[in-house]
């Protein structure tokens, strides 16, 4: 029992290292052109949003305080500060809101 799990982790460790590997070492002499390098510098944001944008909407029953914390969030972010008092701030305006209403 112990040493086939072992084997699945084993197993399991190599087949996500290759995929990233592979490309590593096959195409690390390619140039690829600027816009593809553009638009592949934006996927880890375009990622990041669809894994934050259903959280926004689903965080409480009521559709609206996931929407001011977004709101709020969005607002902090503007201005340029460090991404921790963006967290900071949301996070203390959404526990206001839940302690008075």
């Amino acid at each position: 029992m112990v040493s086939s799990v072992v084997w699945m982790i084993v197993g399991m460790g190599i087949v996500t290292y290759l995929p990233r590997m592979i490309p590593l070492v096959f195409l690390e002499k390619l140039k690829l052109p600027s816009f593809l390098q553009g638009v592949l510098k934006n996927v880890p944001y375009a990622i990041l949003g669809a894994l934050i944008f259903p959280g926004v909407l689903f965080i409480q029953e009521e559709l609206w305080y996931g929407c001011l914390g977004a709101v709020v969030a969005f607002l902090i972010a503007y201005t340029g500060v460090n991404v921790i008092f963006v967290v900071i701030g949301s996070i203390l305006v959404l526990t206001g809101v839940s302690i008075y209403f």
